[in-house]
């Protein structure tokens, strides 16, 4: 005897990979990557999967490599730069007894 389901009461199943909500992800290590930059010391730039959520990532320069001119300006550029204090004498002349007469007294 062939029993019949109704048509609502039937579950049909697609296989895809989607699949993975049904049962579980088989991965030893759950995690998800980020879309990274990475700008490499002489300014080429590419694109990696990293597991951190960054933007941009860029690799220390090696300063052995550079010539003494070019490492001494990158060593003064990580100086902290001096603010300079700008101090100006304006003349104060204002007398205000000159506008007296302006204001009105009640």
């Amino acid at each position: 005897m062939l029993k019949v389901i109704p048509f609502g009461l039937q579950q049909v199943r697609a296989l895809s990979s989607a699949t993975a909500s049904v049962t579980r992800l088989h991965r030893s290590v759950y995690c998800r990557n980020y879309p990274t930059v990475v700008v490499h010391p002489d300014g080429s730039t590419t694109t990696i999967r990293y597991h951190e959520p960054r933007k941009i990532i860029k690799l220390p320069l090696d300063l052995s490599t550079l010539s003494d001119v070019e490492r001494k300006a990158r060593l003064e550029a990580r100086k902290p730069r001096k603010k300079v204090k700008i101090m100006e004498e304006v003349e104060d002349n204002f007398n205000a007894k000159k506008y007296m007469k302006y204001i009105k007294k009640k």
